[in-house]
């Protein structure tokens, strides 16, 4: 999402959004544009001792960045463990929650409420674009054309 905010006060926003939709912050880096969560049980929004693995036990990160002038993008991730493996650190084993996760829903509408209010509307996707199940839209390269034979001298 594009917010009309210098990264400081874009990752305030952002914070405060999160708050106010009861997700636990632990931690907010306002300088350096950076938020987490606690991990948190996706269907009481509290922080929990359990065991983190599965998909309902998540947890809530943004990253602010600077874009065009005056202008922050910011990019929300809510993972979850799906397995536990001792030889591998905890960050790598990390996986993007579903689309249709409850607390992805919820940063979606977290998402328009602040585009809403700060916002930038992003260009809506057309048909040069296809989808990416990693990041979502991508532009869709043109076909490149077959070389034309090279013609010898007569």
């Amino acid at each position: 999402m594009l917010l009309e905010l210098f990264v400081p006060e874009a990752t305030r926003a952002v914070a405060l959004a999160l708050d106010a939709d009861s997700i636990p912050v632990r931690r907010t880096e306002t300088a350096d544009g950076w938020i987490e969560s606690d991990w948190f049980d996706a269907a009481t929004l509290r922080p929990t001792s359990a065991r983190r693995l599965g998909p309902d036990v998540v947890k809530v990160r943004a990253f602010v960045n600077p874009d065009k002038p005056n202008f922050s993008v910011v990019t929300l991730e809510t993972v979850y463990r799906p397995v536990a493996d001792p030889s591998r650190d905890d960050r790598l084993l990390e996986q993007q929650v579903p689309a249709t996760h409850p607390v992805s829903i919820r940063m979606a509408a977290l998402v328009n409420r602040l585009t809403m209010e700060f916002g930038e509307p992003l260009p809506q996707p057309d048909s040069t674009l296809q989808a990416d199940t990693t990041s979502g839209l991508v532009p869709r390269r043109p076909p490149v054309p077959a070389p034309e034979p090279k013609k010898k001298p007569s």
